[in-house]
C-alpha cells in the first residue's frame, strides 16, 4: 500500500512558517552555498514576532542565544514531515540549498531515510518537481561529499552524531579520494543549515562542538523533549496533542499482583564491574513505610549484601541470601543457601502467569478491534506490538542450531488458538495460520541468529533496516504479520500509525521511559488507501502494563514535566517561571518577629508511660477485627482511560477483575517478625499473648506478610495512642530553632500568597497548600486582631511518637491590649472524627507540647474567625 499525507495539517503548516519567519528580509540565496545576510538583530526583531504571534504569554527574547532555533512537537504529530517540508519552503522563500540532518541513533537516521522515501512524490508535487539528493553518510564513500558541495541542487545529508564527534573519525582525517582533503571541509565550505533530530541526546561539550565543526548557516533543532530550548519559535507540547487529538488517547490495561509478599522474590538485573570485583544489579522486594515495594539493589560475593539486611529485615530472606558467588560468565548469582538466580531470571511463582494474561488480553483487544473494522466495513490493518527483554524467551536455537520456539512464542500460539475456538466472534477474522501472524524485529550476530542487544550495535542495522522497509508492507491487509515482538530495536525511530495495542512482556523492571513506549503508537492509523483515519472513537492506544494503571499515568505525567518543561495543577505552568520567596530585609531585627519567635523557639523531648496489660487487651481487640482484612493473594487485571489535560494525566476506571492464586506460601518467625517491626519494645511473652487473645491465628495460612503487616500497624497504633494519651514534654536544656534558618527559602510556582501588609510578617509571600491556608493567610494579613503571623517552615518539627510534626503557623494575636501568642494548626474541619488518625494524634502531641510554653497557646482551627472564642488569657 502506499502512505499519503495531508499537505493542510494547520499545525504542521505553523510549525514550518514559525521557521522560515526567522529569515524575514532574507535576500534570495545565489550559488551553491548558503548565506544569511540578515544581521543579528533583524533575525532576533524576526524570533520577537514569532514568538507573539504562537505565545503571546511569554517574555519577550532579549537576545539571541546563537543561531539555534527550537521546534518542540509531540512525538506522533509529524515532525520528521515538517523539518522536511521546512527544506523545501526555506529553497522556495530564499534559495537555501545545502542541509545536513544530524541523528543520534541508528534507529533515528533509518526511519529519516525511510520518511525521506515515502514522502519524495507528495513534496514533489507540493513544489514543482525541484531537484533534490538525499543520502547517507558513509565512512566507505566518501566520493559524495564532492557532489554534496558542488551540486546547485537541495542536497540533504543525513549522517549520525558518531560519524563527526571524533578526530580519529574517517570524516575528519585526509582522504586521498579527495586530493588530500578531509571528507568534513566539503560541508564546512558550504555552510549548511544544520537540522538536529532529538537535540536532546547531542547536549555533551563533545556533540555541541562536533556540531560547530559542520560550520552551520544555522541549526534547526526538533524534538518532543528538549533539554534546552534555544530560541524556541515553534510549542505543540503534549498536552495540546492529546486536547486537539492529533494522535491516539491512551488507555492502560494492567494486569498486577496483590497481596502477593510471601516468597523471598530475587530479580537478576544485571552485571557491573567494578575496580576489584564483579557486582550484580538485583531486585527484591523492601520493607517500606507503606509496605512492601519491589527496590533494586547492587550485591557482590560478600556478608555485607546480606539481602535479609537490604530487604529492612524482611524474615523471608532472613534464611542464608548472603551471596556467595558472582558469575558474569555464566550468568548466575548463587547464595549461601543453594539458590541460584540466572540473568533475566527471577523466582517468582507468578510472573509466567501475568505474562499470558497479559498476551491473552492483548489478543483480545486486538480481536475486538479487527472485528470492529470488519463490523463498520472500514479496512484498516490492526497491529500489536509486544517488548520483549530477552530474544531467547521468544526464539532460541537447539544444539544444531536451528531456531525453536521460545516460551513467548508458545504461550502466544496457545493462547491464541484458544480463543479463537472459543469464541465463535472472532473465527475467521483474521483469516491466516498463527504461525504467519506474528514474527520478531531482532538483532543477529555473525551466525545470523537473532540475538539480545542495545539496540545501537552494528548488528542492529539489519532488524532497523528490516522493520522501516517493511513499513507500507504491515500496513497492507492482507499481509499475514499482525503481531510484532521486538527487543531493545523499536525503543525509538520506530512507529506504525496502525499500532492499536502496545504490550510490555519485560520480565525484568523495564527503563524504558513511558513516552518512548507510547510513542510507537501515537500517530493516526490510515486505512488500506492509506489516508488518514479521524475518528475519536477508532483512535485509541491501548498499553498492556505489568504494573498498576495509577503508576503508569504518575510516571507518564512525571515525564511530560520534565520532557517539556510543563506543570500540572490546576493548569499548565513552565517550570522556567519559579518564584523565589524574599526574606524582609532584617527580618531578624523586626521586634515582633522576635516577641513572638522567643516565645516558641525552644526544643523539646517527650516521655510516655502506658501499662502492658492496657497493650494485649487493646491489641488482641484490634487484631481480632482483622478477619475481613486478610485478602488471598491474586492477579488483578484493571483497564482504565488515561486523560491529559491542563489539570494533568488523570485516569477513568472501566474494568476490573480478580483472580485468586492458589499454592502455599512461606511462613516467617510471627513472634520475631512483630517484635522487630513495633515502634516500641514488647516482650515476645507479650506479643505471643495478643496474637493469642486475637484468635486469629488460622488467618495466617491465608496470607502470612499480609495478616504480619497488619498485625504490626494494628498493634503499632494502640501503642501509639497509648503514648500520646500519658505524653509529657520537656524543654531540652540549651537547644532551639535558629531564626537564622529561615534564610534558606525554597522557590515554587504558583502556591504562594502575596503579602499586602509586609509589617505583619518577614516575607514578601507565603506558601500555601491549600484553599484553608490560603483564606487563613488572607486572614492574617487583613484582621486588625492579628498582630504579627509567619508561617511555620518545614525544619520546625516537633518530636513525636508517631515521628516528627510540623505545626502551621505562629501568631500574636490582639484584643483589648492584650496579647496572645498562638501557635495553630489549619484544617478544613473541627470534627475529630472527619480526621485521620495520625493527624489526630500529631495534633494532641502539638498541644501537649506547648502546654510547657507558659505564653504559649496551641489550637486547631479552620478559620481566623475560630480563635477568639479559644483565647485563654493568663
Amino acid at each position: 500500500m502506499k502512505l499519503h499525507f495531508d499537505k493542510n495539517q494547520q499545525y504542521q503548516k505553523d510549525a514550518v512558517e514559525a521557521v522560515t519567519e526567522i529569515f524575514k528580509g532574507q535576500r534570495i540565496n545565489k550559488g551553491a552555498k548558503n548565506n544569511i545576510t540578515l544581521s543579528e538583530e533583524k533575525i532576533l526583531k524576526n524570533i520577537q514576532e514569532i514568538q507573539k504571534n504562537n505565545n503571546p504569554n511569554d517574555d519577550e527574547y532579549q537576545k539571541l542565544e546563537g543561531l539555534n532555533f527550537t521546534v518542540e512537537m509531540e512525538t506522533g504529530t509529524g515532525k520528521t514531515y515538517v523539518y522536511l517540508r521546512t527544506i523545501y519552503e526555506l529553497n522556495k522563500q530564499y534559495g537555501f540549498k545545502k542541509f545536513v540532518i544530524v541523528v543520534p541513533s541508528i534507529a533515528i537516521k533509518e526511519g529519516v531515510i525511510k520518511n525521506l522515501e515515502i514522502t519524495r512524490e507528495h513534496f514533489q508535487g507540493l513544489y514543482d518537481n525541484t531537484p533534490v539528493t538525499f543520502q547517507t553518510y558513509d565512512s566507505s564513500a566518501v566520493s559524495i561529499m564532492r557532489e554534496f558541495a558542488d551540486s546547485n541542487n537541495i542536497q540533504i545529508l543525513i549522517i549520525n552524531i558518531d560519524s563527526f564527534a571524533k578526530d580519529k573519525n574517517i570524516i575528519n582525517r585526509p582522504n586521498d579520494k579527495l586530493a588530500g582533503k578531509k571528507p568534513i571541509e566539503f560541508i564546512q565550505s558550504v555552510n549548511p543549515i544544520v537540522i538536529i533530530d532529538e537535540p536532546q541526546n547531542m547536549e555533551t561539550t563533545a556533540r555541541k562542538t562536533a556540531i560547530e565543526t559542520l560550520k552551520p548557516a544555522c541549526t534547526l533543532r526538533y524534538s518532543a523533549t528538549h533539554k534546552n530550548f534555544y530560541n524556541l519559535v515553534y510549542s505543540l507540547n503534549p498536552v495540546e496533542a492529546y486536547k486537539r487529538r492529533l494522535v491516539k488517547q491512551i488507555e492502560v490495561d494492567s494486569v498486577t499482583t496483590e497481596n502477593n509478599h510471601n516468597n523471598a522474590f530475587i530479580e537478576l538485573l544485571r552485571f557491573e564491574q567494578n575496580k576489584n570485583s564483579i557486582l550484580a544489579k538485583v531486585q527484591i522486594e523492601c520493607r517500606t513505610a507503606t509496605g512492601v515495594k519491589p527496590k533494586a539493589v547492587i550485591i557482590g560475593a560478600d556478608e555485607k549484601y546480606n539481602l535479609f539486611k537490604l530487604s529492612g529485615e524482611r524474615e523471608i530472606y532472613r534464611d542464608n541470601f548472603i551471596p556467595i558467588n558472582i558469575n558474569a560468565s555464566e550468568k548466575f548469582v548463587e547464595f549461601r543457601n543453594g539458590r541460584k538466580i540466572y540473568l533475566g531470571q527471577n523466582n517468582s511463582q507468578i510472573r509466567d502467569e501475568i505474562m499470558k494474561m497479559q498476551i491473552e488480553r492483548t489478543i483480545l483487544e486486538h480481536l475486538s478491534k479487527e472485528k470492529r473494522f470488519k463490523d463498520q466495513n472500514k479496512k484498516a490493518k490492526v497491529l500489536s506490538l509486544f517488548f520483549i527483554d530477552k530474544v531467547s524467551n521468544y526464539r532460541s536455537y537447539d544444539e544444531n542450531g536451528n531456531p525453536v520456539a521460545g516460551k513467548i512464542s508458545e504461550w502466544f500460539e496457545e493462547i491464541y488458538t484458544k480463543i479463537i475456538k472459543n469464541n465463535k466472534d472472532y473465527d475467521g477474522i483474521i483469516p491466516f495460520e498463527v504461525k504467519k501472524i506474528h514474527n520478531g524485529y531482532f538483532a543477529k550476530d555473525k551466525k545470523r541468529r537473532f540475538k539480545d542487544s542495545s539496540g545501537e550495535d552494528k548488528d542492529d542495522n539489519d532488524a532497523y533496516h528490516l522493520i522501516m522497509k517493511d513499513k507500507e508492507k504491515l500496513l497492507d491487509i492482507n499481509e499475514p504479520l499482525r503481531f510484532i515482538f521486538s527487543h531493545s530495536a523499536l525503543r525509538e525511530g520506530w512507529d506504525n500509525p496502525n499500532v492499536f495495542q502496545i504490550c510490555k512482556l519485560n520480565e525484568s523492571h523495564s527503563e524504558m521511559k513511558k513516552r518512548q513506549e507510547i510513542g510507537r503508537g501515537l500517530r493516526l492509523p490510515v486505512n488500506a488507501q492509506g489516508n488518514r483515519i479521524h475518528d475519536k472513537d477508532i483512535n485509541i492506544l491501548t498499553v498492556i502494563s505489568n504494573e498498576a494503571y495509577a503508576d503508569f499515568a504518575k510516571s507518564l505525567q512525571k515525564e511530560f514535566e520534565k520532557d517539556c518543561g510543563i506543570e500540572f495543577d490546576g493548569g499548565i505552568k513552565n517550570k522556567r517561571d519559579r518564584k523565589e520567596i524574599t526574606l524582609k530585609k532584617g527580618f531578624d531585627l523586626d521586634a515582633k518577629f522576635k516577641e513572638l519567635w522567643d516565645k516558641i523557639k525552644h526544643k523539646t523531648t517527650y516521655r510516655a508511660n502506658y501499662e502492658t496489660e492496657q497493650v494485649v487487651s487493646k491489641a488482641g481487640k484490634a487484631l481480632e477485627e482483622i478477619k475481613d482484612e486478610i485478602e488471598a493473594p491474586a492477579i488483578r487485571r484493571k483497564k482504565a482511560g488515561i486523560k491529559v489535560t491542563e489539570e494533568g494525566v488523570s485516569t477513568v476506571l472501566v474494568a476490573d477483575k480478580l483472580s485468586i492464586i492458589q499454592g502455599s506460601f512461606e511462613v516467617p518467625n510471627i513472634i520475631d517478625y512483630i517484635q522487630n517491626k513495633l515502634n516500641a519494645k514488647l516482650t515476645r511473652k507479650t506479643i505471643c499473648e495478643i496474637v493469642k487473645r486475637s484468635g486469629r491465628m488460622a488467618d495466617i495460612l491465608k496470607n502470612p506478610q499480609m495478616f504480619l503487616d497488619i498485625a504490626v500497624n494494628k498493634i503499632n497504633n494502640v501503642i501509639n495512642k497509648l503514648m500520646i494519651e500519658g505524653i509529657k514534654y520537656e524543654k531540652t536544656g540549651g537547644q532551639e530553632w535558629q531564626m537564622q534558618c529561615f534564610k534558606n527559602m525554597e522557590t515554587y510556582i504558583d502556591n504562594l500568597y502575596t503579602v499586602k501588609n509586609q509589617n505583619k510578617t518577614i516575607t514578601d509571600s507565603i506558601v500555601i497548600d491549600s484553599h484553608v491556608e490560603e483564606k487563613f493567610a488572607e486572614d492574617c494579613d487583613s484582621s486588625e486582631n492579628i498582630d504579627f503571623f509567619i508561617k511555620l517552615p518545614a525544619w520546625f518539627k516537633i518530636m513525636t511518637p508517631l515521628g516528627t510534626y510540623n505545626p502551621d503557623w505562629a501568631l500574636i494575636y490582639k484584643d483589648d491590649n492584650k496579647r496572645t501568642y498562638l501557635v495553630v494548626e489549619t484544617k478544613s474541619t473541627l470534627d475529630q472524627d472527619k480526621l485521620r488518625p495520625e493527624e489526630k494524634l500529631k495534633i494532641k502531641c502539638g498541644k501537649a507540647h506547648f502546654k510547657e510554653f507558659a505564653d504559649v497557646q496551641f489550637e486547631h482551627v479552620t478559620k481566623v474567625e475560630d480563635i477568639l472564642p479559644k483565647l485563654q488569657y493568663k
